[in-house]
């Protein structure tokens, strides 16, 4: 069985709800941020030298990092779920342009904001680079319901993990209705939100 290692509020939250809804069996394996613990009892920093979430272990030992290529990768292995398109088509760059977007624009200028010992005047300038992110996300949004089309894919489960973190910046995604709509509509999927029950759960090592 596979294991995705996870901590909570962190990126892996996307391919934990990814496996859910492939409905793939896998174990969840909580990591401690700061000790490197896991719930397993073992040192993280031994399934994932990074020292950071996601990682997917594999049933033969071998590890997956970085969020966008578990994503694929788990979407590959049930491709009738229609959760990728299909690997060499146009649609597929319409995808991974979205995963890097995601990573770099969103998740990175993100990243900054969880420091509090950065002064506001720094924070500010990572808050407007993300308003202006938001911006280029608003008319996607605003003609279809999810980032490709109408039909829920992985760009949307690392979308909606990474604009999960705005609250504890003081970010009111209201200011963006077509955002705020769109999570709502991922919120209200099954899968997200037992994948939201299963880490909230879980207890840290």
């Amino acid at each position: 069985m596979m294991k995705l290692f996870s901590a909570p509020n962190s990126c892996s939250l996307s391919p934990h709800i990814v496996l859910r809804e492939l409905e793939l069996p896998f174990k969840l394996v909580m990591v401690n941020n700061k000790t490197k613990r896991t719930s397993e009892g073992g040192n993280f920093l031994e399934i994932n030298p990074k020292g950071y979430v996601a990682a997917l272990q594999l049933e033969g030992g071998e590890v997956i990092t970085e969020g966008p290529a578990i994503v694929q990768y788990l979407a590959d292995l049930k491709p009738a779920a229609g959760l990728a398109p299909p690997a060499g088509s146009l649609q597929r760059v319409r995808l991974q342009e979205w995963l890097n977007f995601i990573t770099s624009e969103i998740h990175a200028t993100s990243h900054p904001l969880f420091n509090d010992s950065i002064p506001e005047e720094i924070q500010q300038i990572f808050k407007e680079r993300l308003f202006r992110r938001f911006g280029e996300i608003t008319p996607t949004l605003e003609a279809q319901d999810h980032l490709l089309g109408d039909r829920f894919g992985i760009a949307d489960a690392y979308l909606y993990t990474v604009l999960l973190w705005m609250k504890s910046f003081s970010i009111d995604l209201a200011r963006w209705p077509a955002i705020q709509a769109y999570m709502e509509r991922i919120a209200r999927r099954p899968h997200v939100q037992a994948a939201l029950e299963a880490e909230a759960g879980a207890p840290l090592p």
